[in-house]
């Protein structure tokens, strides 16, 4: 093997060297390649695109070139890379869904947004758009400087003039070494409503900036959800923003709901998208889309999704939203070269240092101007001179041998420069007609004006800016189109579980023992008073059905303790078991402690400033407290009200403040009494006495009575009635109440009083959790000192637990089981003792 001369041979220090190499490949690819410049928002290779497109002649007024052409002229004189890399970011530059105003109008197959690609350059054609024109406009009026290319046989633009903000406009992204940008693209008006409103103002705030600038505007349009994440990336040049497809849900005649997507996010491929939902529903991680269809044509998008009639839309949306494409986040890193040098800008630089390459724009060309004005001017002199010297003129040339001698004698004889006498010699015999010379004499007049003009522009700043403003409003006036994306402002972004499941109408039930279930409403069907009733859950010999709920699985429930404590739960957070089933404990839903139980429970939609939580101990104290106190309830509870030795708490209500209250006892008793009787307490706070009770009584209920409202009482052997409110006394709290129903051993003590309007149902529970539901209309109207009448035939040692009203239902509805008990149903013969007054306990 030859031997390497030693001078051939450099001993670098291996370490340095890489460092070195890679600093430099890295700032090649930063500059050079990936970043574009905050001045025209264009990376080397759309700028050499577009310049070379101008210098052929390929303007939006000619005919369309083809791209390979174009490519051909690109790489071969400004860009030394692959043609396929120049070809794709052109064919990006001409599709609608990429760029929001596109810099090059293609003709052929340039890409769908199903992520079809363009066809091969040799078969398509191009040209400058309209706007990308506006990019180049007086490029040849030295407004920029030039470079060499690659191989200095051709000089390049180091910048284009660029009379939008094309940075934010069509955005830009971009990898780099280390560094990447990510810049929405936005709204031509909006945007240059933000630089002129920067150019009044050059201390205008972001945020006030943010007026003239709402947020991103993609070519796909979409929703984007809040403006948080707008506010945070255009004040510190980084954030993100959570976009939505645009979806409608549409009722058939049938009854069944159709999803139709009209509007994707940025970016999103709507093939894949489509590809996507397929599977989710294929795989049943999506449950009830029976149809796909993608319908969309030359007028727009449509896809179309049909849903089972029993599925609610609504929530295959929230599903399709979590799970695919029709949500995405858009990271934004407003990163640019600034000088060459990379740096991450809020939305305030970026129209800064657009607004200065403008002056500079604008300085350059007026400067171009007032010197190719000048000298014409400077022409024009000479020909005057001339005009007014015609004979002698014409004297001197023909007395000259040569043109040197002639234009030497002029600029002698007449004080000419060499220009002057040169354009002297030039002119033609017609210039010296009347005519000819009026209209030298009026544009000479009008180049000084001009010329004034122009001295005028560049000694005020101040009118360079309103030159800027004046091209920036045409500009608007020409190519500025309507707003496609849509900005939803509120807590819309996030999708919690709540929105994944559906809102239905569900009875939770909740044992003395502590366990709880969740179950259709519509699992319990209305039966005619008097009858056995069905079985609603089994449970163990010593416990019992205590609460019973009807609610919203999107609702909040709140959970009262006998200790005086308070948990919260969502609806849908209790497990949903079938009708027999016990259902889980509650210590494992909540956490409440062992010796705590659950003695009242209430369900909110939301909480409000003006509602009121208003409770009542089995001693017979009451307290009133603000709602807004319970907003937020940890998972170890909160303390809802201070008890006194050996009390519990027995009911809340949720009030308006301006309610009536009802109390009844065990014994029968019950006080009705104007809410704001008690005033409005802290959340901690222990009450007052609401009734005042006889040895051995105690509270079992307390309910809001309208004045069209009836008091319906059931007792513990399954006897019941109702009693209009008239017929309750308006008292001041802390007495002794009136009688309203009469104890006997054939009724059983008080166990449940409602407050109802006559058209509910009520759903009453014994204790081994037999279950019937009647219309509340069925039961008996009577006086407050009667018995009342059978509402459920009880088996022996059976007991009325609890009792609670549901919406009514429409129709009777009955199922082959609740067939078979119905014929076992007997109307009650209700003896005539029933309705025998007790004796008078009214104070």
């Amino acid at each position: 093997m030859a031997e390497t001369p030693d001078h051939r041979i450099k001993e670098v220090n291996l370490n340095k060297e890489m460092r070195t190499s890679f600093l430099d490949y890295a700032m090649s690819v930063i500059v050079a390649r990936a970043l574009p410049d905050v001045r025209d928002g264009l990376k080397p290779v759309h700028r050499r695109i577009l310049y070379a497109m101008n210098d052929l002649g390929m303007t939006s007024d000619k005919a369309y070139k083809k791209s390979a052409r174009i490519v051909g002229e690109v790489i071969g004189k400004y860009h030394p890379h692959g043609d396929s890399a120049v070809y794709f970011t052109m064919v990006r530059m001409a599709q609608d869904f990429s760029y929001r105003y596109m810099l090059v109008d293609g003709h052929g197959n340039f890409g769908s947004v199903d992520g079809d690609m363009a066809a091969a350059m040799r078969y398509t054609e191009a040209r400058m758009s309209k706007i990308s024109m506006e990019l180049l406009r007086d490029i040849n009026k030295d407004t920029i400087d030039y470079e060499d290319n690659y191989d200095g046989s051709e000089k390049e633009p180091v910048i284009l003039p660029a009379r939008f903000p094309n940075l934010l406009v069509n955005g830009s992204s971009g990898i780099a070494v280390g560094m990447a940008t990510n810049i929405p693209t936005h709204h031509l008006g909006e945007v240059i409503d933000g630089v002129l409103a920067l150019s009044h103002n050059p201390d205008i705030t972001i945020r006030e900036l943010m007026e003239h600038i709402p947020g991103p505007d993609f070519p796909t349009a979409g929703l984007i959800m809040g403006r948080s994440g707008i506010r945070r990336a255009y004040e510190t040049g980084r954030g993100s923003i959570t976009v939505r497809a645009r979806v409608d849900i549409e009722t058939k005649s049938n009854g069944k709901e159709t999803i139709l997507i009209t509007e994707l996010p940025y970016q999103v491929n709507k093939a894949r998208l489509i590809e996507r939902i397929a599977e989710l529903a294929r795989e049943k991680k999506i449950d009830g889309i029976t149809e796909l269809n993608d319908e969309s044509d030359r007028s727009g998008m449509r896809i179309v999704i049909e849903v089972r009639r029993d599925i609610s839309a609504s929530v295959v949306v929230n599903n399709l939203y979590k799970m695919t494409a029709l949500q995405t986040t858009f990271g934004i890193n407003m990163l640019a070269l600034v000088d060459n040098h990379p740096k991450v800008l809020n939305l305030k630089q970026i129209l800064y240092h657009y607004l200065e390459h403008q002056k500079v724009v604008i300085r350059r060309r007026t400067e171009f101007d007032l010197r190719k004005a000048e000298a014409r001017a400077h022409i024009l002199e000479g020909l005057r001179i001339a005009l007014d010297n015609i004979d002698a003129v014409i004297s001197l040339i023909r007395g000259s041998k040569t043109t040197e001698i002639a234009k030497e004698g002029l600029m002698t004889k007449f004080s000419l420069s060499e220009k002057q006498s040169q354009a002297i010699l030039d002119m033609r015999l017609q210039r010296l007609t009347g005519l000819e010379r009026e209209k030298i004499e009026e544009e000479y007049n009008n180049l000084m004006q001009l010329i004034n003009e122009l001295k005028a522009i560049l000694a005020d700043d101040e009118r360079i800016l309103e030159v800027i403003r004046e091209e920036l409003e045409e500009t608007k006036q020409k190519y500025s189109d309507k707003r496609r994306t849509e900005i939803l402002t509120g807590d819309l972004v996030s999708i919690e579980d709540e929105d994944l499941i559906p809102e239905e109408e569900v009875a939770i039930t909740l044992t003395k023992k502590g366990y709880i279930k969740r179950l259709p409403l519509s699992t319990y069907r209305s039966q005619r008073r008097g009858g056995r009733g069905i079985q609603g859950m089994s449970t163990h010999e010593d416990d019992f059905v205590e609460h019973l709920v009807a609610t919203s699985t999107h609702d909040t429930l709140l959970f009262f303790t006998n200790t005086g404590k308070v948990y919260r739960a969502k609806g849908y957070e209790v497990p949903e078991y079938g009708r027999t089933a016990k259902g889980i404990p509650l210590i494992n839903l909540l956490g409440i402690e062992s010796q705590e139980q659950v003695n009242a429970v209430i369900n909110l939609s939301e909480f409000t400033d003006d509602d009121y939580l208003f409770f009542a101990t089995k001693h017979g104290v009451v307290k009133r407290s603000a709602l807004s106190q319970f907003a937020n309830i940890r998972q170890s509870g909160l303390r809802a009200v201070d008890l006194r030795e050996n009390d519990e708490l027995i009911s809340v209500q949720m009030t308006d403040g301006s309610k009536k209250m009802i109390i009844a006892t065990k014994a029968g008793q019950s006080i009705y009494f104007p809410e704001d009787n008690i005033r409005v307490m802290g959340r901690t706070a222990a009450g007052v006495r609401g009734i005042r009770l006889h040895n051995d009584d105690e509270v079992i209920g307390m309910e809001v009575l309208e004045d069209d409202q009836n008091v319906l009482v059931v007792t513990e052997n399954g006897y019941g009635k109702q009693t209009p409110a008239e017929q309750y006394p308006l008292r001041n709290r802390g007495g002794m109440g009136v009688k309203t129903v009469s104890i006997t051993d054939k009724n059983g003590p008080l166990v449940a009083m409602k407050t109802v309007s006559g058209d509910e149902d009520i759903m009453l529970m014994t204790i081994h959790g037999v279950l019937i539901r009647f219309e509340v209309e069925t039961v008996s109207e009577t006086g407050r000192s009667t018995m009342g009448v059978k509402l459920i035939r009880l088996d022996e040692n059976e007991k009325v637990a609890t009792v609670a009203k549901v919406p009514k239902e429409d129709e009777e509805i009955f199922d082959e089981e609740e067939e078979n008990l119905d014929a076992q149903v007997l109307k009650t013969e209700v003896p005539d003792e029933s309705f025998e007054d007790g004796p008078n306990s009214e104070e």
